[in-house]
């Protein structure tokens, strides 16, 4: 059984424009959230991803009627009476989306189950904190090799501090407390732009949301939720890979369709770096036309700079000259894809310390979430095996810059996050070839 790679070759500086639909991290959110509403709701600016494929066809095995029109970028999701509330084993691992299902399913049936959590290899999913605040509101779970099997009766408001702003365990809570009897205060929340998007959504069901001051929302319950319709903001993290990418290749890229207000520390970061920028309300487009200095960099929660920004950040500080740090807090294992660098000739070694910024809730563990980059690095051509999404992406720039064709297997994760990458960096003056590996 043969697989398919990309075969890239570099073609010097990439230049020209970007256009970024929603993030794949909003819409299948919104996709879930839209099976608690009576009737249809809309879902406009949706990517053309893997994530956004595999969650319709899980919502299409409940019953539930997903209309897709990918050229267009819309999504319509309605639920029927009929909605069964098993998620079938075959959809074990293949992102996060089951879990964040448990809550709205609930409500429909008083049972459900879904399979593992699956999604990128970059450390252990806080499956914990998802049970945890299910159970506070109500729900009995039974966790098996398969999957969770939760019942609940009567779901009721509930007082959560979660022990770490997690984004999907607030999104869990934000997907359950809306229909849940009573009040409910989630203390210590996440709050990415992703979260306050789907927030305002539920808000347009019907949802009765208040965000404070100090990671507090306060969430009302509601008898029911109607459809309501949106249109997604521009993805960040593409948005950040993009402009990365003109910046290491030499070029400039400029990127529609992601407000800056999404990329504040992204810019900031970029800007101490040696980058420059050109802002409108249309457009951000970077440069560094004087070259780039190295940077001490620490991943962090909203509003910090955002993990996933951090694969092409690596990259990029390898073509900066001196020595940079980079200290990931987010997920103990996001600097899975590093070996793959190394292989093309990135200097950089791992450490288990904090570097770059303060203790984390990893400084006592093994796990390697520091690194230290040494530049300027020159990459050359390999054969690279892709771990996850995000590295894919970097993966791609790094090879943009090598001195000679690399070819780069598992580039189902690229494609599974990101929307016409193909077509993306044709555009930029990267043609990638796909070919088949035995």
């Amino acid at each position: 059984m043969s697989s398919r790679a990309w075969s890239v070759s570099p073609s010097g500086p990439l230049r020209g424009d970007v256009h970024v639909r929603g993030s794949k991290n909003a819409v299948t959110k919104h996709m879930v959230a839209a099976v608690l509403g009576e009737g249809v709701s809309t879902i406009r600016q949706v990517p053309e991803v893997g994530d956004v494929a595999i969650t319709a066809q899980i919502l299409r095995s409940l019953g539930v009627h997903v209309d897709h029109d990918e050229a267009a970028g819309i999504i319509q999701v309605e639920p029927h009476q009929g909605v069964t509330t098993n998620v079938p084993l075959s959809f074990t691992g293949l992102n996060r989306i089951p879990i964040l299902l448990l809550g709205p399913l609930l409500h429909r049936t008083g049972e459900a189950f879904v399979p593992m959590v699956g999604g990128d290899p970059i450390g252990r999913r806080p499956v914990d904190f998802h049970i945890e605040a299910l159970t506070a509101l109500g729900a009995t779970i039974e966790v098996t090799d398969d999957g969770l099997t939760a019942k609940a009766s009567q779901l009721r408001g509930a007082k959560i501090e979660l022990p770490y702003p997690s984004v999907g365990a607030t999104e869990t809570v934000l997907l359950t407390a809306t229909l849940a009897e009573g009040r409910t205060v989630l203390r210590n929340a996440a709050t990415e732009p992703e979260v306050i998007e789907l927030a305002l959504f539920l808000q347009r069901m019907g949802a009765r949301i208040e965000m404070s001051p100090g990671r507090k929302i306060t969430i009302d319950g509601v008898e029911s939720l109607k459809g309501a319709e949106t249109t997604l903001a521009g993805d960040r993290n593409e948005a950040f890979s993009y402009l990365v990418a003109g910046l290491v290749t030499g070029g400039e890229v400029k990127v529609h369709g992601c407000s800056q207000d999404r990329l504040v520390t992204a810019i900031t970061t970029l800007r101490g770096m040696g980058a420059t920028f050109d802002i409108t309300d249309d457009y951000i487009q970077a440069a560094a036309p004087h070259g780039l200095t190295p940077a001490a960099v620490q991943t962090d929660t909203h509003p910090g700079f955002m993990t996933d920004w951090q694969t092409p950040l690596v990259v990029l500080m390898t073509q900066a000259e001196g020595m940079s740090v980079l200290h990931e807090t987010v997920y103990e294992d996001r600097l899975v894809y590093v070996p793959a660098l190394q292989q093309m000739g990135a200097e950089i070694e791992l450490f288990s310390t904090c570097l770059g910024g303060e203790s984390c809730r990893y400084h006592d563990t093994n796990s390697l979430h520091s690194a230290v980059v040494k530049g300027v690095s020159k990459l050359r051509g390999a054969d690279v095996e892709v771990p996850d999404v995000r590295a894919g992406f970097s993966s791609v720039i790094a090879a943009a810059i090598a001195d000679g064709p690399s070819r780069l297997s598992g580039i189902h994760h690229l494609e599974r996050g990101y929307n016409h990458p193909l077509e993306q960096f044709a555009q930029l003056g990267l043609p990638i070839e796909v070919v088949e590996v035995p």
